[in-house]
C-alpha cells in the first residue's frame, strides 16, 4: 500500500468538513472543488445528446471502437456532473480499451426520484438504437451511480430490453435505507461520507417515497437475471455493507459477482489514481473484467 499517498489524501479530506446547514448550491460548489481535475491529454471528449440528455463521448486512441460503456456518475443524486466525473470514465476507457459515454442525469432535490433512472434507461435505449451492441456493452457507476446502475439494470430487464454484457459498481449506495452496519462502525474512519449528509441526500432524492423503493434502493429489487458484475469497496468506508449486501443478494439471485474490498482504502478510491497508486490498480482491475467478458 502507498502509505505515505493515503495519508496526504486522508489529511486533505479533513479540510472539507461536513457542514450541515450548507445549502444544496453550497454543497454542489464544494464537491466540485473536491472532485474537479483536468481531463488527461490522452482523453478526447465529445458532446452528445442522448435522447435529451446531455452527454460526452470519452475515447482515448486504444479504444476498440465496438465495445462501449454507459458511465452514471456518483453524488447522492444531488451532487456531481460529466465534469466532476470525466477523469476518472477516461481512465476507466483507457483501461477498459472501450468509448465511454458519460451522462448528466437530472439531479435532485429539483428532480426527485424517478427522474435519474429515467435518464439513464432513455441514454441505454438511446445507445442500442444507435447500434451499440448489448454484447459488447457495460453499465458502470460510482457511490449513488453504483446504485443507479443496478437500478437501471432492473429497469432493462423489466422494460424486456438487451441486456448489457458486464456491470461494475464503485462503492454503490444501494440502500437508502441506511441500514448497513458499516454505517456506524465505520464512521470513525471515512472522512468522506457521513450518514447524516447522504441521508439528507436520500431525503432530497425519494421525495417522501418509501427508502425500500426497489428502483431507488435496488439491494431490495429482483436481482435475478443480471450480467455479471464487479463490485469494488473500500474497507474504510461506510457504504462497506451496502457492497457485501449487494453481492450477497445478487449471488443469492444466480448473479456471477465479484466482490473486491481494497484494505483500508476509502470511498471510491480510484477517483484518485492521479495521486494514489491503489487508484490505477483498481482501474486497472476494472479494464481486466470488462475485457474479459468483452473478448
Amino acid at each position: 500500500m502507498s502509505q505515505q499517498q493515503l495519508e496526504r489524501l486522508m489529511q486533505s479530506f479533513k479540510s472539507f468538513p461536513y457542514k450541515p446547514d450548507q445549502t444544496v448550491e453550497e454543497m454542489r460548489r464544494d464537491y466540485e472543488q473536491l472532485c474537479h481535475s483536468p481531463l488527461p491529454d490522452y482523453i478526447r471528449a465529445e458532446a452528445a445528446n442522448a435522447c435529451g440528455v446531455e452527454a460526452e463521448w470519452l475515447t482515448t486512441s486504444e479504444v476498440d471502437d465496438d465495445r462501449t460503456i454507459l458511465y452514471l456518475h456518483g453524488g447522492g443524486y444531488v451532487m456531481g456532473n460529466i465534469a466532476t466525473h470525466c477523469e476518472l470514465a477516461g481512465r476507466i476507457s483507457r483501461a477498459a480499451r472501450a468509448r465511454v459515454l458519460i451522462i448528466d442525469y437530472r439531479r435532485a432535490p429539483e428532480h426527485p426520484f424517478p427522474a435519474a433512472l429515467e435518464d439513464s434507461t432513455a441514454a441505454y435505449r438511446w445507445m442500442l438504437k444507435s447500434g451499440v451492441d448489448s454484447s459488447r456493452f457495460a453499465v458502470i457507476g460510482d457511490s449513488a451511480g453504483g446504485g443507479l446502475a443496478v437500478a437501471t439494470l432492473v429497469a432493462i430487464k423489466d422494460a424486456r430490453l438487451a441486456m448489457p454484457a458486464v456491470a461494475v459498481c464503485l462503492s454503490p449506495w444501494v440502500d437508502l435505507e441506511l441500514t448497513g452496519v458499516s454505517m456506524t462502525s465505520n464512521a470513525p474512519v471515512d472522512h468522506l461520507v457521513r450518514k447524516e449528509e447522504i441521508a439528507g441526500h436520500a431525503k432530497r432524492y425519494l421525495g417522501g417515497k418509501d427508502p425500500r423503493t426497489p428502483l431507488a434502493s435496488p439491494l431490495y429489487a429482483d436481482l435475478s437475471g443480471l450480467p455479471p458484475m464487479l463490485i469494488q469497496v473500500g474497507s474504510a468506508e461506510i457504504l462497506l455493507d451496502d457492497a457485501k449486501r449487494l453481492a450477497e443478494r445478487a449471488r443469492s439471485a444466480g448473479v456471477k459477482v465479484t466482490l473486491e474490498i481494497g484494505e483500508g482504502m476509502m470511498h471510491v478510491w480510484s477517483s484518485f489514481a492521479s495521486v494514489l497508486d491503489e487508484g490505477q490498480q483498481a482501474i486497472d482491475r476494472i479494464g481486466e473484467f470488462i475485457q474479459r467478458h468483452m473478448p
